[in-house]
């Protein structure tokens, strides 16, 4: 089972949209803070901040390549909340084939009454 401080570390992080935009622009590949400044009307210490909670919660990480450290996602943090994310899926799952059976029960009743 995964740990809930981890994840609940996750998901505040995924509070702010400019977090969110920050992971779907680093999905797309690494990239320094200035190249993740560009499209937000905030100060490189602001975005330096968003990326500071986005490593503490796990879901990024820093590589150093001389004197530019460029973030990526981190398999492990993103992979975490998938998980739990797709245990809910299966329990979804599970609730609509309930569904799918009671209402395929109550399928020959309905046409019996026309």
């Amino acid at each position: 089972m995964i740990a809930s401080s981890t994840l609940n570390h996750s998901f505040a992080a995924l509070a702010d949209p400019t977090r969110r935009a920050i992971l779907a622009r680093l999905a797309l590949g690494e990239a320094t803070v200035m190249e993740l400044a560009k499209p937000f009307e905030m100060t490189q210490p602001a975005i330096s901040q968003h990326l500071k909670v986005l490593e503490q919660a796990g879901l990024i990480v820093q590589r150093v390549d001389g004197t530019k450290r460029p973030r990526r996602l981190a398999k492990p943090g993103i992979e975490a909340m998938d998980q739990w994310l797709a245990m809910l899926r299966k329990a979804l799952e599970k609730n609509y084939d309930r569904l799918d059976e009671v209402l395929a029960a109550m399928e020959p009743n309905r046409k019996g009454k026309r």
